[in-house]
């Protein structure tokens, strides 16, 4: 069950608040005090709710607020507080007098945190941000070599058995095409061994010591 809300919200006024309604709010306040902000706004002849009165109080009307823009100092306590307590802005807000928490938590969102990135700081952790892109970095590595690794096992177990599987397949198959060509055909040896021995005497012709003399003959070598 969630809180019970100040109003049915019906015909009540939204958006900006104008200066009369600021009179009107300020002027009852000042006379009356704030008996529940439940009532304010009927007995202050306002068409609105009281969270939206309380609000509109606390962060805009009350004498003690402070205005301007946050000074140097207050920004580096404000980064201090934040590295003890995180976002509890109310409790940020009771150390600075007449700053509000919705204040100092637009600040921080709006100008610190961006100020700490360009120191090289993590606006959360506070820590350098070296430390975590690292980590990322040899995590990122870490998988892609154990990526790598599950290829590289994969192919040296399951692919590569496939692949001598067909070669010895293939083997066999011309194996026994020429066995049965062999059968058929018996004269087939002996043109194998001619062909063979035709080619080998055509290699020793083309290295012989006299081909060289003749390409010598022809073709001018200036080194020698």
């Amino acid at each position: 069950m969630g809180r019970k809300p100040c109003c049915d919200k019906v015909g009540l006024k939204r958006g900006p608040w104008t200066i009369e309604e600021d009179h009107k709010l300020m002027n009852f306040i000042f006379n009356n005090g704030i008996p529940c902000w439940r009532h304010v706004p009927k007995l202050a002849g306002l068409l609105r709710c009281g969270k939206s009165c309380r609000l509109r109080w606390i962060n805009y009307l009350r004498p003690d607020l402070k205005r301007g823009c946050f000074t140097e100092s207050e920004e580096d306590e404000i980064i201090r507080l934040h590295s003890q307590l995180g976002n509890k802005w109310s409790k940020i807000a009771s150390h600075f007098p007449g700053r509000t928490d919705n204040e100092i938590k637009n600040h921080w969102n709006t100008r610190i945190r961006k100020k700490l990135k360009l120191l090289g700081l993590d606006p959360v952790t506070h820590k350098p941000i070296e430390n975590g892109e690292k980590n990322k970095q040899e995590e990122t590595k870490s998988e892609d070599v154990r990526k790598d690794d599950e290829i590289q096992t994969t192919l040296d177990g399951t692919e590569t058995d496939d692949l001598l599987n067909n070669y010895e397949i293939l083997c066999g198959s011309l194996d026994s095409s020429f066995s049965k060509e062999e059968s058929n055909n018996p004269s087939m040896a002996t043109q194998e061994e001619d062909c063979l021995k035709q080619w080998v005497d055509c290699v020793d012709s083309f290295f012989s010591w006299d081909n060289f003399i003749h390409l010598e003959e022809q073709i001018p070598f200036p080194w020698l």
